[in-house]
């Protein structure tokens, strides 16, 4: 009788980690990172708004020749409401609050290989829409030139962090010191909801997270900037 023969199992090849050293920008990022959480106080208020003020704008500059975003609206509302709410535009070194005049409008630019920055767009508060787009889109080719300036990287009064083309409505921006606030602009939700005569109509929401650092800022004040944001995005306000 001929035995069977058992054959050996084949062994799965060993699969290693791969190991990224922590260097660099990278390790620069993570120290700031580490630090603001450390050194702040820091909280997060949710809210959302209707983007159809926004969307009808902007279909109206389209139709002019205008390349001015929704994105640029949306920082021209930004804007005009730090003016108002100087408590968010500010920074905050040992025990000084300074509340700045001018608003240099941080904006975070992704970069290749996982890395961000979030250089200053000086006096914003300056620029009409047009100019808005063209110094932000001159900053985004200078930040991927890797030509960004010390001043640029450490200026901004208030940052604007954009996941707009996600599917994150919400979620929790950090600080960047000595900077007291700092905003995440989350992906759009389309709804579908009553309109005036009854009938289903869709909507756009936005999602909007502010992040604070609360021995500059209280709650309530955070929730008035928010709140006024959202009415100047939806067109209640000037």
């Amino acid at each position: 009788m001929t035995q069977l023969q058992t054959l050996p199992a084949e062994r799965a090849p060993v699969r290693v980690p791969e190991r990224v050293p922590l260097k660099g920008m990278r390790k620069m990022i993570a120290a700031k990172m580490l630090e603001s959480l450390q050194t702040t106080a820091q909280l997060t208020h949710h809210a959302e708004c209707r983007l159809d003020a926004l969307k009808t704008r902007r279909a109206e500059l389209k139709a002019e020749g205008s390349a001015v975003s929704v994105q640029d609206l949306l920082l021209l509302k930004v804007i005009e409401t730090l003016k108002a709410h100087p408590g968010l535009n500010a920074t905050l070194d040992g025990e000084v609050i300074e509340h700045h005049a001018a608003v240099h409008l941080g904006l975070a630019i992704p970069l290749p290989g996982d890395l961000l920055v979030a250089p200053a767009l000086f006096d914003a508060d300056r620029l009409d829409g047009e100019g808005l787009y063209q110094a932000r889109k001159a900053l985004a080719d200078k930040a991927l030139a890797g030509k960004l300036s010390v001043k640029e990287l450490t200026g901004a009064t208030f940052t604007v962090s954009n996941l707009g083309l996600s599917r994150v409505h919400h979620f929790t921006p950090v600080l960047n010191p000595p900077q007291v606030a700092i905003l995440g602009v989350g992906g759009i939700q389309r709804r579908l909801e009553l309109g005036p005569s009854g009938e289903l109509v869709e909507v756009e929401w936005m999602g909007l997270s502010l992040t604070f650092d609360h021995r500059a800022v209280n709650g309530a004040p955070a929730a008035d900037f928010l709140d006024d944001l959202c009415r100047r995005i939806e067109g209640e306000a000037a």
